[in-house]
């Protein structure tokens, strides 16, 4: 996942239980449940505001409970009305827990087993579960989450939300919905992606004072900013329209020539040279009006041309044997392809076509939704969604690809087991056309010399912060186009060069 600025790490639990298990394995150990503790106190504090404001933390049977119980001494040595709902048994807790409890009890604390009815809160703090919950939270415990997220004030989430899966974001029956999340050590994979979005509010890290993991701790990254850096390098004023590649993008079956005329702006957008646009409707104008720099051809025509740089096929192409046969002449170019919608499909009914796929020399890259990759792996919907990073892996594998497993929180996933999430973009896009932008621009990216993992990185990055500048600016999330997203691009790449 290349970048000149180091993207920040995603863990998951296995990773962050390795962390832990060296910080334990120090002389002398170091004290993480003190140290988050007091870290979640300090952030409890800067948003209930005033010392006396009255603060309410439930903690549960686990660590995850020792960690408020520490927070709650420091918060009332603040002087702040704290009450504190302990939903576990003292006989049960861990060592670490026990203790954190027995010095809140010293300090002059006290637990009650219900949130007290008609108190104005400035702040409620869930310490109920940590990352280790791999199941529905239950009876006591799912009601103290239903009335948690019915309060009227902010909500602290410390780790993850409780019931929310820390690995893949799936919520197990029901979960906290915290404005605000705070995180130890390092992020967790579910607070980025499918459910976790929607239930960590705005997230922030607490590293408790460890030393950066050595490499390879961390298997994941959470793509940024910095993932444009070198993306594409600046032009020279001696440069034609040659230097930037030229682009053929396969789709636009009868009644669906809109998706194909998409990928084809978004990629003149994103800077590709030339475009065309190969047509499988025969009906379709010569020229296209709101864009006339596209060049339209037969779709049977296209891969066969020569000064070809990279094929992108799927927007609009349809699932008949025309298409077929169009896929099929792209994939046997020994040339960068992206493949999405209809061409995955095709991919997914044909276990020759993807055998030759996975056999391709040339760089592939794949742009699935959930369905799509359903398909693929010959899963459900809801077992891909289940655990997205690793349908992704899957993917990435089973068609030798750069693969974005799309959706909140999209998951880009390389051949060779790297991955890393994207954070950027907005409810806006759910909206017709944004898949086929995505490719375009894709494809104008390759065509322009960026490598296949950059371009795909790039690209998902890109698309989503192009959604936010939008949105930003008032326009959206309602109503929001893929083609005012496209343009949008073009304004942030001129502006990283």
């Amino acid at each position: 996942m290349p970048s000149t600025a180091p993207l920040q790490p995603i863990h998951t639990v296995a990773s962050i239980r390795a962390i832990e298990t060296r910080a334990f394995a120090q002389k002398p150990p170091v004290p993480l449940m003190e140290r988050a503790g007091l870290a979640a106190a300090e952030c409890a504090r800067r948003l209930a505001g005033e010392r006396g404001e009255p603060v309410l933390i439930l903690a549960g049977p686990g660590n995850n409970g020792g960690d408020a119980f520490v927070a709650a001494r420091h918060l009332k040595s603040w002087f702040f009305d704290v009450t504190v709902v302990f939903a576990g048994d003292v006989a049960k807790l861990p060592a670490d827990a026990k203790a954190a409890h027995a010095a809140w009890l010293a300090a002059g604390g006290a637990c009650t087993t219900d949130i007290p009815a008609n108190q104005g809160w400035a702040l409620a703090v869930d310490g109920l579960f940590g990352i280790g919950l791999k199941r529905p939270p239950e009876g006591r415990h799912a009601d103290l989450i239903a009335r948690f997220n019915a309060l009227a004030c902010p909500r602290l989430a410390l780790d993850v939300p409780s019931g929310l899966d820390a690995d893949t974001g799936q919520v197990h029956g029901s979960a906290v919905h915290a404005t605000h999340t705070l995180t130890f050590i390092g992020l967790k994979a579910g607070l980025l992606t499918l459910d976790g979005p929607d239930h960590c509010g705005t997230v922030e890290v607490a590293a408790l004072g460890l030393d950066a993991p050595p490499p390879g701790a961390a298997p994941g990254l959470r793509l940024d900013a910095s993932i444009l850096d070198g993306l594409l390098p600046a032009r020279a004023r001696n440069s034609h329209k040659g230097d930037f590649g030229s682009v053929a993008l396969l789709g636009g079956a009868r009644g669906m020539r809109g998706a194909a005329l998409l990928a084809g702006r978004a990629a003149l957008l994103a800077g590709a040279g030339r475009v065309y646009v190969g047509l499988l409707d025969d009906d379709d104008p010569a020229a296209d009006p709101a864009q006339p720099e596209l060049m339209l051809r037969p779709a049977y025509d296209l891969p066969q041309l020569g000064q070809l740089t990279c094929i992108a096929a799927g927007p609009g192409l349809g699932m008949g044997p025309d298409a077929a046969i169009a896929l099929d002449t792209a994939i046997a170019r020994d040339l960068p392809l992206v493949l999405d919608a209809d061409a995955l499909n095709l991919i997914a009914y044909d276990k020759a076509r993807l055998a030759a796929v996975a056999q391709r020399s040339a760089p592939t890259l794949a742009t699935p939704h959930p369905a799509e990759a359903a398909r693929l792996l010959g899963m459900a919907t809801r077992e891909i969604q289940a655990d997205r990073i690793a349908a992704a892996g899957k993917l990435a594998t089973l068609l030798n690809a750069h693969v974005v497993l799309k959706g909140a929180g999209s998951v880009c996933a390389a051949p060779d087991g790297r991955w890393a999430i994207n954070t950027s973009g907005n409810p806006g896009m759910a909206a017709a056309g944004m898949g086929d932008v995505l490719t375009g621009m894709m494809a104008a990216l390759l065509a322009q010399g960026a490598t296949p993992g950059h371009a795909l990185t790039g690209a998902v990055f890109l698309h989503g912060a192009a959604a936010d500048a939008l949105v930003a600016r008032g326009v959206g999330p309602i109503g929001l186009t893929a083609s005012e997203v496209a343009l949008e691009v073009r304004t942030i790449l001129n502006r990283n060069l």
